[in-house]
């Protein structure tokens, strides 16, 4: 017979106050800037895991920020597009060495510029020139919206920057290395008249893919030009933006890395990732035999709880390999008990049907907001559910 670690609210905060081990206290250390102002920040001691980075306390957002709310069509791709650069960074900058800070060195205005046609930036200089193609003919004449669609469309959505920062002897933390997201667009939307219908063309993976990777390429040349990153390894990261309507986000598809004092960039790393939605009518191969699991946990939850409303499953493939699976269980009754059995069913039928060696995530939410999480690491046989009060 299963046993679960069942715990609640209160129990949790108990269990943080009292039998939270002796740690070292945080570290206060002086943080290297180009301002005249000496600035004291903290390193916590107390890192979540070795897949997190240390981030430096006072917390510092990027200038540019903001941005990524009106450059990328769906919140799946505003949460991975920073996320997934996190997390292939540390392919260059290790979680025990590198300390992680929001990017600090390309301002609003400049990404703006970066982002816009190159027509639509001439009166700038060439380091603010418009990475996206011009929008206009050879005669200086603004092109057809169909012309412009197939042969000029936008690449470049969106701009990402991360700081990785070192430790030296000297008790400072310094800039040890940057990393740059290029989000790039799968689809160009367009009007052929203003306040007409939108219209759809699709952009060419291979076309994608070698644009840019010159964009990347100008973007290292750019950043190279500035006397603070001149001597900084520059990872660099390629993003595939989904549909305005998709509920999976985009994944990077290659990356490369420009090693310190130098503007070239070496060879281009291949990544293999993607989001998939279970269930699916027609799965490929790599994904039916998830699917046939998912359909089976599904199907078991329908017999004997049929007052909810469906059940959704996000699938993230490393290499045609399942790693991690999140389901969203929205319902629709209220009662405490109720939610209880319920969310205890669901436990024992996660681990009859889903697989052991994936790391499964289970949220249970109704309109008053989350009601249950389940948590299960990968090959472990005993879950974490915590109901909230």
């Amino acid at each position: 017979m299963k046993r679960f670690r069942w715990i609640s609210a209160i129990v949790a905060g108990a269990m943080l106050a009292g039998c939270t081990p002796s740690i070292n206290p945080d570290e206060e250390v002086v943080q290297e800037s180009d301002q005249a102002d000496v600035e004291t920040t903290i390193i916590p001691n107390l890192p979540l895991s070795d897949h997190y980075y240390k981030t430096l306390v006072p917390y510092k957002e990027s200038a540019s920020r903001g941005l990524v709310v009106s450059n990328l069509y769906t919140k799946y791709d505003m949460n991975e597009v920073e996320t997934g650069l996190m997390r292939l960074s540390q392919n260059e900058f290790n979680t025990d060495d590198y300390y992680f800070q929001e990017g600090q060195y390309l301002s609003e205005e400049t990404v703006r510029y970066w982002l816009a046609r190159e027509n639509q930036t001439m009166d700038k200089g060439p380091e603010y020139r418009g990475l996206n193609p011009s929008s206009l003919d050879a005669s200086g004449n603004e092109l057809d919206a169909v012309v412009k669609a197939e042969k000029a469309p936008v690449y470049l959505a969106h701009l990402v920057e991360q700081n990785y920062l070192k430790k030296t002897d000297e008790n400072k933390v310094t800039l040890g290395g940057i990393s740059i997201g290029l989000a790039l667009n799968s689809i160009y939307y367009y009007q052929k008249e203003q306040y007409g219908e939108y219209y759809e063309q699709t952009i060419d993976e291979k076309q994608l893919e070698k644009v840019g990777k010159e964009l990347a390429q100008e973007v290292v040349n750019r950043l190279r030009q500035r006397s603070e990153l001149a001597d900084v390894p520059i990872f660099i990261g390629l993003f595939k933006q989904e549909a305005r309507n998709a509920i999976v986000p985009g994944t990077y598809f290659a990356y490369n890395v420009a090693e310190a004092n130098s503007s070239k960039l070496g060879d281009w790393t291949s990544i293999n990732e993607k989001y998939v939605t279970f269930p699916m009518s027609s799965p490929q191969d790599i994904y039916r035999e998830t699917n046939d699991d998912f359909q089976k946990f599904k199907h078991d939850i329908d017999k004997y709880f049929s007052n909810f409303t469906s059940v959704i499953g996000t699938g993230f493939y490393q290499n045609n390999g399942l790693v991690k699976l999140n389901i969203e269980v929205p319902i629709q009754f209220y009662g405490t008990t109720e939610i209880i059995g319920f969310t205890q069913y669901l436990t024992g039928t996660m681990l009859k049907y889903l697989p052991r060696d994936v790391q499964t995530t289970v949220t249970i939410t109704s309109s008053n907001g989350a009601e249950a999480l389940i948590k299960k690491e990968a090959n472990e046989d005993e879950p974490f559910v915590h109901i909230y009060d």
